[in-house]
Formats: structure tokens, sequence, C-alpha cells
């Protein structure tokens, strides 16, 4: 099993970027929950771990457990509840039989914050009480199911979940009781395919999707095949980190795609959103000048003060092709299309400059990716897609963060509050990203 090397935390710090973040969108409403307590008769010894400064538990303790078998990977629940378990794992104390989650049980149906049992971890599985889980644009394509991919239903949705490992089955080596994780969006793959075997495991044609194919973080507590969870370095901030485990692993494997050099240009789409906004730090981070496309005033200030050199408003530029390739003197030498739209993807093939990299990330639904075929040829232009990373990728998103140089601007709200994220998301008047504090 793979090991990763402890890191610092990070030690960001409030910022005018919180500030904005504060006034970008309406304040919302929280409401709290509670939980009810794990009952176990079985004999407990001390943690040897740190404790979390929310504990789910301050004891170890061994039960038996019986989940579906590990290598299924078909597009089910992983596990079954604690009480009908029959395999061995190891767990906390604490871990209640019921807990809160948003779920739904038809595509576009109404999203229900209920309780639903706590689940048990299979062999290779790892169980995180989440804490914080931030909220994608492809948790609201899951629900609204206008992707070519069906989901599971009826599914918890989520895919940005940073906690803390509560329970493990005898197989996992990488994780111990008390460590922090994250729940990604490649939950697991087969690790045997040609992509597994060569580091493509996101192409792998039997991937696990957390809140896609499988119950993802939109819950108090959920299941992660151990070998693709997120490791996250102790003391780290479980809410900022969150977004890091979709956006910033995203965004970050598609810079590393670009194939832009320090000191190029490379523009980002739909800079002020939540893949945006990281994206220019990590740009920034590994030496790139950064364009960002977007539109409104507080996207404006945000994505400058997170190190964009020049910010365009495609809503008050007359000509944006033309204003692209004038401030980039020829246009970017890569461009990080993390836009909802279907026209960015477009434009962004005319501006690039010739021998650039278009690179596409966002995924509105039934868009198309179109470049007029002689200026492809003529400025031997490449157009690839970037998918999510692979654990690598992963390791070094997370690394940027803990040493400080990446910022999640985020907005913390109570998980029973998503209906409303999701409004807004549509609406699209998100600058960042919201996360979700699952204890509200």
């Amino acid at each position: 099993m793979l090991k990763t090397t402890p890191r610092l935390p990070c030690q960001s710090s409030p910022t005018s970027v919180s500030r904005l973040m504060r006034a970008s969108s309406p304040p919302l409403t929280f409401r709290s929950c509670f939980r009810r307590p794990f009952s176990s008769a079985v004999s407990a010894r001390p943690l040897t771990t740190p404790p979390d400064p929310r504990p789910a538990g301050p004891y170890k303790i061994q039960v038996r457990a019986n989940s579906c078998p590990s290598s299924s990977y078909s597009h089910h629940s992983h596990s079954q509840p604690f009480e009908s378990t029959t395999d061995s794992i190891t767990m906390t104390s604490g871990i209640p039989k019921t807990q809160y989650a948003q779920i739904f049980e038809k595509t576009g149906g109404p999203i229900q914050y209920r309780e639903i049992p706590v689940q048990a971890p299979g062999p290779d599985e790892i169980l995180v009480n989440v804490k914080y889980s931030g909220v994608c644009h492809t948790d609201l394509h899951a629900w609204k199911g206008d992707w070519p991919l069906d989901t599971k239903l009826p599914l918890v949705g989520g895919h940005e979940g940073a906690g803390v490992v509560v329970a493990k089955g005898d197989q996992v080596t990488n994780f111990e009781i008390g460590d922090y994780a994250g729940v990604k969006w490649l939950n697991g793959s087969c690790l045997s395919c040609e992509f597994c075997i060569n580091g493509y495991e996101p192409n792998c044609p039997h991937a696990l999707l957390s809140g896609y194919t499988v119950d993802g973080s939109f819950q108090q507590y959920a299941i992660a095949k151990a070998i693709h969870a997120a490791p996250i370095p102790k003391g780290t901030d479980l809410a900022k980190v969150a977004p890091i485990l979709c956006a910033g692993i995203t965004v970050y494997k598609a810079l590393k795609e670009s194939d832009a050099k320090p000191g190029q240009w490379v523009a980002i789409t739909g800079a002020g959103g939540g893949l945006g906004t990281l994206a220019i730090q990590y740009a920034k981070a590994m030496g790139l000048r950064v364009l960002g496309i977007d539109t409104g005033d507080v996207k404006s200030k945000m994505t400058q003060a997170l190190g964009a050199e020049v910010f365009i408003d495609f809503a008050r530029t007359p000509d944006i092709v033309a204003e692209v390739i004038k401030v980039t003197n020829g246009g970017p030498h890569a461009v990080i299309n993390v836009a909802v739209a279907e026209k960015p993807f477009e434009m962004s093939c005319k501006y690039v400059r010739p021998r650039g990299t278009v690179v596409v990330v966002g995924l509105p639904a039934h868009a198309y990716v179109k470049s007029e075929v002689f200026s492809t040829v003529v400025k031997s232009i490449t157009i690839k897609g970037s998918y999510v990373g692979n654990r690598a990728d992963t390791d070094e998103a997370v690394d940027f963060f803990s040493r400080g140089l990446v910022e999640s601007p985020i907005r913390i709200v109570g998980l029973s509050e998503l209906p409303k994220v999701f409004e807004l998301m549509e609406k699209g008047e998100i600058a960042g990203r919201y996360v979700l504090d699952t204890a509200k």
C-alpha cells in the first residue's frame, strides 16, 4: 500500500478574498441537527493518535462487519448497516447507527434532508466522518440528470468530503483510525486495467464515482476505497481543504496537461467560480501569467486579488477574441476552460496562441467544442480534454495547499442548506466555493 509523508498544515489567514466571499451571496439560515450514539457491548482501549478537534469518538474497538464484495464495481451503495455485519473491521466508539444526509430518490426530484443508516466499510474501505463537503457543479448535474451517464438511485451526492477516519476494513494499511482523509470524485477503481496500471485510474472503465455511481459526501459518514482516498495532513483546516479534493485536483491536473511553461500566459474561462479561483492560484504557484475571463465586479476583484494580472469581463467586452490577443501579445499559450457554457470553448480556439493548447475541463450539458478546421491546422493548436487527477496528482495538489500556496475562497453553510446552494449555482451567483458543514 502507498504511504505519504506528513506535511506542514496550511497557515492561511483571512484575506480580502474572504470578505469578497461574504459579500457575493445572500445570507443563508442554518438548522442544526443531533447525532444518536452508536451502542456497542465490546471493550474499548484508548487511541494512540491525537484527537480530532471535532472527534468522532475517543476509543478504538474491534467489531465484526460484512459488506458487499469489494471487487464488485456495479452501481450500488458500498456496504451494509453496522448491525448486519459479520467481517472484521477496526473502528472508534461513538459511531451512530443513523446519520443526517441530503438524498434524492429520482432524477430532478425533491432533495430530502433526513436520517439514513450509517454503513460499515468493506475489507479495503474506510469510513470517514465527513466534517465538511464542498459543492461542485457536478453535484448539480448529478441531481438534474443531464449528463449521458446514469446515476445510482436513490443517491447521496457530493465528492469533496474532508473528515476523519473512524472505521476501516482489515485489508487497509495506508490509513489509521483518527487520520484525516478526503472522499474524492474517484472513489475507487479496479487497479488492474491498462489505464490503472499506467497511472490513468480516472479513466478506468470500472471506476466508482462518489456522489454519482456510489453515495458521496453529502452525509455525515461516507465510505471510500482506502487506496483512492486522499491523505490529508493532521492540523489541516478541513473546511478549506474540501474544495481541493475535486476542484483543486482537477485544475492542477489541467494545468499540467496544458504544458504551459513558467512565464507563459494561461487564460482561465469561468475564472471567478469554484474551479477558476483555484486555477488562478495553482497557475501563479507554477510560475504562469494569468488572464481571467468572467463577469461582474465581485469576480473581477476576487480574481485579481488571487493573482490574475488581467481580468476581462465577457459581458462588457465587445470583441473578446481581439482583446485577449491584445493583452497577451499574441494570445495565451494555454487556455483552461472551466466555464459552464459552450461559447467560451469555441472562442478559446480562436484566441489561443499558435501552437498553444486548449484544455477542456468544464462540462456544460449537451455542449460541443467547435474549432474551424483551417485555423486549427495552420495555427497547429492542440485541443485536449482533462479529467480529474490520479493519486500522485492528488498528493501534489494537497501539498500546494498545505504549504500555503493555494487558498480556498469559501463560504460555509449547513448541510441542510444544499438546495439553496443549488439555486444560487444555477443562477451563476456564486463566487468561489460553497462548503457544507455536516453538523448543521
